[in-house]
């Protein structure tokens, strides 16, 4: 059976030269993550203390939330609670409106993508403005990001001459990088001094003190902060941690995890609003309340969006993120997808080789492959299982429960060898399309034990 995912990704695929270039380019990062990672003796350990506060935190969400918002309020932040995305959206309607904001300069966050918050101001005539430059690079070409941390990733520098010189009057094929960062930084100099109101997302929020911590390399969440009145903060409820000296084991695995840097550019917190100013923090459940009482997958709470489980898919890396059909995609996307409305999402399932790999890098230990799998055991109970594997399945298990009939099987599979190739490689041969069918050995291992051709050597 055919699914979104796999014809998305077949479009991808297409292309070798994209295909090829894009594995190398999130395999150069992962990397990059791991020389990073074995330069710290106590990464390991650095791991396992990040994974324990974060289930220490959110089994105990409501105490430390409590915590946030008293110590947030105390230094003169306005907190807002949204129980969805449409909640989140009109609140950050209601705030410009009263504020008369007609511009809102954004700095990069995922949860904002989630709400489909940028659509939903437009509509309703607020100039939005993305501030990253790989964002406000697909807002000019209105698309969506294609990975979380690096969403411009799929796109070559050429590419984005080519849009510049469009929507940015840039020189003719001129894709110098230097060059169109300059242009970038021009273009939205503008923007921020023009804005009325600035918004960011939220890296950590620290219940201890009430802080927000903002992680950046181009200092674009400072500038659209720091020049307008008002600064709007989104933030999921897993987002808090319990204090700065918790926040000391994320600053030191996050950036290693995500691009293979030692620490972000820019760690930016925001305790209080400047004088004369207005800070509004908007605490949003949009389904986490439901994660937490889910024990196969509450784990997926303790994601801290480092994108390190995408730049090590074998499968992300060869396909792309708009293969995947949830805006998050990757490991991590497959399982939130499912998580949101898994008769919706289910293609993604698919989007995995069980390599593990993603577990191993996940900084704060998710086992992300573990619950893709659960999700798979699950498909029949949503109505969404591949019929033609459950067929095979059925197929196998009657093989594999008639020993005389497997025997038999195993005797006359070397045949195959000797087939045409017409016959083997086909429309019927799903396993045969980009593999070649393993050489039938002329002996089972079996026949060559009872025939005393395999010897139990013991020492």
């Amino acid at each position: 059976m055919s699914t979104k995912h796999t014809e998305a990704a077949n479009r991808f695929i297409a292309n070798k030269e994209q295909e090829t270039w894009h594995n190398e380019t999130l395999w150069m990062v992962r990397e990059k993550r791991d020389r990073m990672a074995m330069a710290i003796p106590e990464w390991e350990k650095l791991r396992e203390l990040a994974s324990k506060i974060k289930m220490h935190t959110i089994t105990h969400l409501d105490q430390y939330l409590e915590k946030f918002t008293e110590n947030a309020e105390a230094n003169g932040v306005i907190i807002h609670w949204a129980k969805d995305a449409n909640e989140h959206n009109e609140i950050v309607y209601k705030i410009l409106s009263d504020h008369k904001a007609k511009k809102l300069v954004k700095s990069k966050s995922m949860l904002t993508e989630e709400c489909h918050l940028n659509p939903y101001l437009i509509e309703k005539g607020i100039d939005v403005v993305e501030s990253d430059l790989g964002e406000r690079i697909l807002q000019l070409m209105d698309e969506p990001p294609s990975h979380i941390v690096m969403p411009a990733i799929h796109l070559k520098r050429q590419e984005v001459g080519k849009l510049f010189e469009e929507k940015l009057h840039t020189e003719k094929d001129n894709s110098d990088p230097t060059y169109l960062t300059r242009a970038a930084r021009q273009h939205l100099r503008n923007e921020f001094l023009t804005a009325d109101v600035g918004m960011t997302g939220a890296n950590f929020g620290v219940a201890e003190t009430g802080d927000i911590v903002v992680c950046t390399n181009e200092g674009n969440a400072d500038m659209g902060t720091s020049l307008p009145k008002v600064h709007i903060v989104s933030m999921g409820l897993e987002k808090v941690i319990p204090n700065h000296k918790a926040l000391s084991v994320y600053t030191r695995l996050l950036a290693r995890s995500a691009t293979g840097q030692p620490v972000t550019t820019y760690t930016s917190h925001f305790r209080k609003p400047r004088k004369g100013c207005k800070m509004h923090i908007i605490l949003v459940d949009n389904g986490r309340s439901e994660i937490l009482s889910n024990k196969e997958h509450i784990q997926t709470l303790k994601c801290i969006r480092c994108g390190a489980c995408m730049n090590t898919c074998p499968v992300y890396r060869r396909s792309g993120g708009y293969s995947y059909t949830y805006f998050i995609p990757g490991p991590i996307g497959i399982n939130l997808g499912m998580l949101k409305a898994p008769e919706e999402y289910f293609d993604n399932v698919s989007a995995c080789s069980l390599c593990y790999s993603c577990n191993n890098v996940c900084p704060v230990q998710i086992d992300l492959a573990d619950q893709i799998y659960r999700w798979r055991q699950n498909l029949d109970s949503f109505g969404k299982a591949d019929k033609m594997k459950k067929v095979m399945s059925s197929g196998m298990k009657f093989l594999f429960g008639h020993p005389s009939l497997y025997n038999n099987g195993l005797k006359f599979a070397p045949i195959i060898n000797h087939l045409p190739r017409f016959m083997l490689y086909n429309g019927l041969n799903d396993w045969g399309k980009g593999r070649e069918l393993p050489h039938f050995a002329s002996e089972s291992f079996t026949q060559m034990w009872k025939k005393g051709k395999v010897q139990n050597k013991k020492k």
